[in-house]
């Protein structure tokens, strides 16, 4: 388990109120996969990951931890199909905010 909080928290480099507010954009809701209600996979996971980084972590659920290594691994997936083009208004980048890890923080953007 603390292998995949410490990864989570190296991956996911907004804050919760960084990531309520993004999510709170037009850009932000408009990337993504549509679950089928209007909102995308990553939109509902960006709530998800402000709920875990708002919690103790030893008040992490099963549940949580589960939603963390989803996170990862979307975001290690995501990071390795970065595009040729600029990234700083893509799509690439804002799919990647909504799950908690802004690229720009860790490259020139």
């Amino acid at each position: 388990m603390d292998e995949i909080y410490d990864e989570f928290y190296n991956l996911v480099n907004m804050q919760p109120k960084e990531l309520e507010e993004w999510l709170e954009t037009d850009k932000s809701k408009g990337v993504g996969q549509d679950d089928g209600d209007g909102e995308s996979k990553g939109h509902k996971s960006g709530k998800k990951i402000v709920d875990i980084k708002n919690t103790k972590k030893d008040n992490l659920s099963d549940d949580q931890y589960d939603h963390m290594n989803k996170v990862i691994s979307y975001i290690k997936r995501h990071k390795a199909q970065k595009p040729y083009n600029d990234i700083k208004e893509s799509d690439w980048r804002y799919s990647l905010k909504n799950w908690g890890h802004d690229p720009c923080k860790e490259m020139d953007c």
